[in-house]
């Protein structure tokens, strides 16, 4: 198994190579080298009893790295990070001995970084649903995270040829854009209301530290535009409730919705993640809501998801 364990470290270096993060790459293939059983966090990463590319093993170690450079707590492994450059076994080594204790609890959760690059996908459904319906929309966002993606319409954005956003705005999401720009059609949002499994406070320090400790060191631009994200959900606050969204939607999709009032549900990079059984009752609430919607009271499905959600026939 623990072969296995330092393989999966080696297929992560890869993908973070192929993304453009080549530092990254560089820790996680030291740390396939020299993690070992001497020390409590290394032990247990080796013998891992679950998945360790589904359950982001390695990602999980990363993220305690990188928030032990941003606490400033080791001089060594901070300028390895700034520098980028240097003997990373080395530093390595002595890092998962010196601070094994500290590391240890980086292992216990997944990582979560609320992306809020994927607004750029999300905006663009928000902008067509806009253009299709002619009237303000109610979020309803599941796997929402820190709910930094909840003031989406508070980003700057160059989807294609069309800029459009808050020009002034701190977050700007310009991704490589294929195609034809959406309509140019700004969405209103009137409300927006959430759900997470683990559901994030980013009002919280420690929360917000933990979320920028996540993002991989060698990608300034997304640490920068998260942060601001960060900023702006503090002054804007969209409260992101705790709870299982199967049930979370069964009974929010019930509530009267107002006439000329279009509500959306949306999720990205959440579906992947739940059980079938939670899949299947999510979907199972939409399509029991759509079928009462009507033309004054219409619903609709925002994803973006690596699969998109299938829709099973009534």
């Amino acid at each position: 198994m623990t072969d296995a364990i330092r393989s999966a470290f080696n297929t992560q270096a890869a993908g973070c190579r192929a993304m453009g993060a080549p530092f990254t790459a560089d820790v996680l293939d030291a740390l396939s080298v020299v993690l070992t059983d001497d020390t409590r966090t290394g032990a247990r990463v080796l013998n891992w009893q679950g998945d360790p590319l589904g359950d982001a093993l390695k990602l999980r170690l990363c993220g305690g790295l990188h928030a032990l450079v941003r606490s400033g707590k080791d001089e060594a492994l901070s300028k390895l990070y700034a520098d980028q450059a240097g003997d990373v076994e080395a530093v390595l080594r002595v890092t998962l001995s010196r601070w094994d204790d500290w590391l240890y609890p980086w292992l216990d959760s997944p990582p979560q970084t609320n992306e809020v690059g994927r607004s750029g996908a999300l905006m663009a459904g928000l902008m067509v649903a806009a253009d299709r319906l002619g009237m303000p929309i109610e979020i309803l966002e599941l796997g929402a995270s820190a709910g930094l993606n909840l003031n989406l319409d508070r980003f700057y954005y160059r989807l294609g040829s069309l800029e459009t956003g808050p020009s002034t705005s701190q977050v700007r999401i310009e991704p490589v854009w294929k195609g034809d720009a959406p309509p140019d059609l700004w969405p209103t949002i009137l409300s927006r209301a959430a759900v997470d499994q683990n559901a994030l406070d980013p009002d919280d320090d420690a929360v917000a530290e933990r979320l920028l400790a996540y993002i991989w060191p060698d990608q300034p631009t997304r640490l920068a535009r998260t942060e601001a994200a960060i900023a702006i959900a503090r002054h804007y606050p969209a409260r992101v409730e705790q709870g299982d969204a199967a049930d979370w939607l069964a009974a929010r999709l019930p509530q009267p919705q107002t006439a000329g009032i279009a509500r959306v549900v949306m999720h990205s990079v959440f579906w992947q993640y739940m059980p079938d059984e939670t899949q299947k009752r999510v979907e199972a609430s939409i399509l029991a809501a759509a079928a009462e919607a009507t033309n004054d009271r219409p619903l609709g499905w925002l994803s973006f998801e690596p699969e998109p959600p299938s829709i099973s026939p009534m």
